[in-house]
């Protein structure tokens, strides 16, 4: 029998979710993705690194420590407007186009986006910064934009870092422009989304803020990089098992005597030279300014909204778009000989426009540590990320309650009472996480409930307290492995003792192939790891 004080929650709950709000009660809602952000980066989950006004966010809301994104940018991005499946929407393989279904390159007409479906309820929508999905946001119901088109560029100049990507990669309103020489990234596209929301007439708004750092090439002002000028000096061991420690005390990661052994990294660091070792510390201390600099324009734009009495009806969703990134492009055998011609390595330059340099995969399992691997693959540290919710309230704090990416479009349809237009019958793939967070569900998913993911072979499927994930190609049945969930960190291959178990799991990978439609072997495989 329901206690008196569940009954009366229920009420509210109903009452909440039933009642047609007028146009200036609604909630207004901005989307903050930072781009290869890693796990452990926010001093919220662990890091030194300094990034007070995201912890801000997350006091006035709750950090979401079990949430699963694909392991790439720009299915990632498709999923999230979208809250379907990257294949539906269009994009089955980032850095790829055809006339194949699920893999055309571009938000497909097969899905409705957050911006159209708010436009239908009295919104208004703005995006600043990457766009990555092909085509122009502003003709997928934004009503202003200044975008970054493709999936990355310098943080100061035109001087792109990429060959094949166009001169004049940037948006504004549907109109192709150079970026303003000398304007930082992050400043810049802050700059923009206060100039739209400040634009803004009365009506409730959508904000997407899709900030290109601390995504490679690595450069941020001395101001903020020299901050963390020795930090990195003992090498990538030292600052794994200082975030490991603050994570667990803080209940980010929970405790086990079972950590995977990563004192290899020790030696890793001592093999490099003096100069090795200075790189390596460099390239560290400039992401960490990179994301200082993130979260001092995430303060600015919090002040903005509060100067205007707008922060406390307004959720925000912070989070990153994938694991932290490993790929090492001034190397790469497909890029590097255009990056190389045009960009420095040089230590002294490290951080400045003129440089070129990235993580590489010592730091990023540094990052992404406990989880297994990074960016790019569908292991648990290339789809696990920090998300904060601010606005929303449960009884913890901290909740390690399984969501993903796809859940966050629901989301806001549900708390706004916009119903979702399906096309040619593709419902939407994620489930509102507002019953959860209020207290009438246990769980944000039910234990039938299966996610699926596919990116160049590259692929993973969960249902219930199982999951299979294949990291080898080309696709290969025999390679997919079977992680019951607690193994979080995915250390214990149980396939052959739960025969009966992958089998299942297998059958409901062989539908999701087929509703999809996703080709086998993979038409692409792009030379980023």
């Amino acid at each position: 029998m329901l206690s008196l004080r569940r009954l009366i929650k229920i009420f509210f709950f109903l009452f909440f979710v039933s009642c047609k709000e007028d146009e200036q009660n609604k909630k207004n809602f901005i989307i903050i993705l930072a781009d290869d952000l890693g796990y452990s980066d926010l001093s919220s989950f662990g890091s030194e690194i300094n990034t007070p006004n995201i912890d801000l966010l997350a006091k006035d809301g709750i950090i979401m420590t079990n949430f699963h994104t694909s392991p790439s940018c720009a299915p990632s991005r498709a999923m999230l407007l979208s809250g379907n499946d990257n294949h539906i929407a269009g994009i089955g393989i980032q850095a790829y186009n055809s006339d194949n279904f699920g893999y055309e390159g571009k938000i497909s007409d097969r899905v409705n986006i957050i911006p159209e479906i708010l436009g239908r309820n009295g919104y208004n929508s703005f995006i600043s910064g990457k766009w990555h999905i092909g085509g122009d946001p502003i003709d997928r119901g934004f009503d202003n934009s200044f975008s970054l088109l493709p999936g990355a560029f310098t943080h100061y100049d035109n001087n792109k870092p990429i060959k094949a990507y166009p001169d004049s990669s940037f948006s504004d309103n549907g109109k192709k422009v150079l970026w303003p020489d000398g304007k930082y990234s992050s400043d810049f596209y802050t700059d923009k989304m206060i100039d739209f929301i400040q634009s803004n007439s009365k009506k409730p708004f959508f904000a997407y803020l899709s900030y290109t750092a601390p995504h490679w090439p690595l450069q941020v002002d001395d101001f903020f990089s020299d901050k963390y000028k020795g930090y990195y000096d003992k090498g990538y061991y030292d600052i794994l098992e200082n975030r490991l420690l603050n994570n667990i005390e803080s209940g980010i990661i929970k405790n086990t005597n079972q950590f995977p052994d990563m004192e290899y990294l020790i030696s890793d660091w001592r093999k490099l030279d003096s100069n090795e070792k200075k790189i390596e510390s460099r390239k560290m201390e400039v992401y960490a300014g990179m994301i200082e600099n993130l979260d001092y324009n995430i303060g600015r734009l919090v002040k903005y909204l509060k100067s205007e009495n707008l922060y406390d009806n307004t959720i925000i969703f912070f989070m990153s778009d994938n694991g932290a990134a490993a790929e090492d492009f001034y190397y790469n055998q497909t890029y590097g000989g255009y990056i190389r011609e045009k960009f420095s390595y040089e230590l002294d330059e490290i951080g400045s426009p003129n440089s070129f340099v990235s993580l590489g995969k010592n730091w990023a399992k540094t990052i992404t540590y406990p989880f297994r691997l990074y960016k790019g693959f569908t292991t648990s540290g290339g789809l696990r990320s920090p998300l904060i919710i601010k606005g929303l309230e449960n009884d913890v704090k901290i909740s390690d309650e399984f969501i993903t990416i796809l859940d966050i479009a629901p989301t806001i349809y549900d708390m706004t009472g916009s119903e979702y237009i399906k096309i040619k019958n593709y419902d939407l793939k994620g489930s509102s996480i507002l019953p959860y967070v209020k207290g009438f569900s246990v769980k944000i998913h039910s234990d039938d409930y299966v996610f699926s993911f596919e990116h160049s072979g590259n692929s993973v499927l969960r249902k219930g307290s199982w999951k299979i994930i294949n990291k080898i190609n080309p696709f290969d049945k025999k390679n997919l492995e079977l992680f019951h969930v607690d193994d979080f960190m995915e250390q214990n291959n149980v396939r052959e003792n739960n025969i009966e178990i992958f089998d299942s799991l297998y059958m409901d990978w062989d539908n999701y192939v087929k509703a999809t439609k996703i080709i086998l072997p993979t038409p692409y495989i792009d030379d980023l790891n």
